[in-house]
């Protein structure tokens, strides 16, 4: 008697068993049938199912076009420059360098009876400085050229020539 009744408990677990993946299935397949609104699904009427070449040819052949339009600015960019109405570029000479004047006053000049080599005389207040020719002055000037009434100069940095003139020292009290 007790494997009747294990053999009636075994098939009654087989038929819930059955009408639960029977209803279970059926719901499936109504959730699937019907869409967001409750309605079942109807497929679309397609008219014609071949596929249109000319369409996709044309998206084929589109080339990108790149444009300066920032996409994220509800601003419009600028419209295009009519090229005709630019005027021509005004091309200007930059600027020619100068060469820096002297940081010391030259006031006057001599020379050596032995060799006959020319010698300047330049002063800055108190100190006095006495080049001869070749020779830099305050480690950024070498004097190139003593004449009588000028010298000239050359500027180390930047190799630009100038020329300083001699001042006549003012009446003495």
């Amino acid at each position: 008697m007790k494997q009747k009744i294990q053999v009636m408990v075994l098939v009654g677990l087989v038929v819930i068993a059955a009408l639960v993946w029977y209803f279970d299935t059926r719901s499936q397949r109504r959730a699937e049938a019907r869409n967001s609104s409750g309605t079942s699904y109807e497929p679309l009427a397609v008219v014609s199912q071949r596929l249109h070449w000319d369409r996709l040819e044309n998206s084929r052949k589109t080339e990108y076009a790149k444009t300066v339009r920032d996409i994220f600015s509800e601003v419009l960019p600028p419209p295009p420059i009519d090229p005709k109405k630019i005027p021509p570029p005004v091309i200007t000479e930059p600027p020619k360098p100068t060469v820096a004047p002297l940081p010391v006053k030259f006031y006057g000049l001599g020379s050596v009876p032995a060799n006959g080599a020319r010698l300047a005389f330049f002063t800055d207040g108190d100190n006095i400085f006495i080049i001869q020719e070749g020779e830099t002055l305050l480690g950024r000037f070498r004097i190139l050229h003593i004449g009588n009434s000028s010298l000239e100069y050359e500027e180390l940095a930047n190799g630009l020539r100038g020329t300083a003139i001699l001042e006549e020292p003012g009446p003495s009290v």
